[in-house]
């Protein structure tokens, strides 16, 4: 990637046919193809976290409650997201043209258009990890085992998670019609409503730090450079990485995963099984 700084977010746009990753020191880079990566001008030095694309538009959030958004993936603007908590994670839903971002302390914020961020009530004081879409729902989980599900990312419910490992990333498969959440201690749950949630065997005690779905397979990833996959949700299968690299988040493209992490490393995989880094 040709950074050192750990890249902590990566999205993908097929609007822009471009990657956004994330992460130490403000440090945003961007590629249309997961190999080349270009250094962006940096809009802050606060550590940036989640990143997530609308289609023609990308937010990116971070500690101290910043907010960075871009149309184009050169410009960046900071709009107030009126907080100063950390932001770990944003989703976007096309079904209300929405952004959701979630943090420390339970915080969670909604933005139509990345320009102006209304803070939500959570109804919980826990720092909230990750957040995703499943086309009727949002999925939140944190530390503690942590869910919240929310039909429009303004009113949040508490599930039960069964666990008390930490959450730290969540996906939804379409195929299959079910959150996955992975987390601290290589801790599996997957709920087709997110209501009832099923603990599930990893095979590993490496902490998880992210999940995505490809429309076929989920691929999961975290400390040690591993990475998990899985059709079903129910078997898990470690697929050699190549790399010890702690790895913290992941995105499918359409056609590709591409992995980001510890060091600025990044890897794609076209089917989940082969990965090839690029340092």
């Amino acid at each position: 990637s040709g950074t050192l700084n750990y890249l902590n977010g990566i999205a993908w746009s097929g609007v822009q046919a471009q990657f956004v990753a994330v992460g130490q020191g403000g440090i945003i880079l961007t590629s249309p193809d997961g190999v080349t990566w270009t250094l962006r001008a940096l809009g802050t030095f606060n550590y940036l976290w989640g990143v997530a694309s609308s289609g023609p538009q990308f937010a990116a959030v971070g500690s101290g409650g910043i907010v960075l958004t871009s149309p184009d993936v050169v410009t960046w603007t900071a709009p107030t997201s009126g907080i100063i908590n950390n932001l770990s994670s944003v989703a976007w839903s096309a079904t209300y043209s929405q952004f959701v971002s979630v943090g420390q302390g339970g915080a969670i914020l909604t933005s139509f258009g990345g320009a102006t961020w209304t803070l939500q009530t959570s109804g919980t004081g826990t720092n909230l990890n990750a957040v995703a879409w499943s086309g009727s729902q949002y999925g939140a989980v944190g530390d503690g085992g942590i869910i919240l599900t929310s039909p429009d990312g303004i009113m949040w419910t508490s599930q039960t998670s069964n666990t008390g490992n930490d959450l730290n990333g969540v996906a939804w498969s379409g195929t299959n019609a079910q959150f996955a959440a992975v987390g601290r201690g290589g801790a599996i749950l997957t709920s087709p409503d997110g209501v009832a949630w099923t603990s599930r065997t990893s095979g590993t005690t490496n902490d998880l730090w992210s999940i995505a779905w490809s429309g076929s397979e989920f691929a999961a990833v975290g400390d040690g450079g591993i990475i998990l996959t899985s059709f079903d949700g129910v078997t898990w299968v470690s697929q050699s990485s190549g790399i010890g690299n702690n790895l913290y988040d992941v995105s499918w493209t359409g056609t590709q995963f591409v992995a980001a992490g510890q060091g600025g490393v990044t890897l794609i995989s076209l089917d989940g099984v082969t990965w090839t880094p690029r340092i």
